[in-house]
């Protein structure tokens, strides 16, 4: 699984990068993303769904958000 520290970052930012790293993968592929953007709360699952990925899971961890998300076909 591949991972991506978005923490710091703010809106639009963490959904950008990870955009621009699932590009890289294959489909079916995941990725965990961190991000700590109150923002991302709306912005993941909204991104995951207009470009037809799945959001796996989502949790908390520390002071931010955990995002599991799988590369669509």
């Amino acid at each position: 699984m591949d991972t991506l520290d978005a923490t710091g970052l703010i809106c639009p930012l963490p959904v950008l990068k990870l955009r621009k790293r699932l590009r890289a993968l294959a489909p079916g592929d995941t990725i965990e993303m961190r991000a700590d953007d109150p923002a991302a709360v709306i912005d993941v699952p909204h991104f995951c769904a207009e470009a037809g990925h799945e959001l796996v899971s989502h949790s908390r961890a520390g002071d931010a958000d955990v995002y599991v998300v799988r590369k669509g076909g």
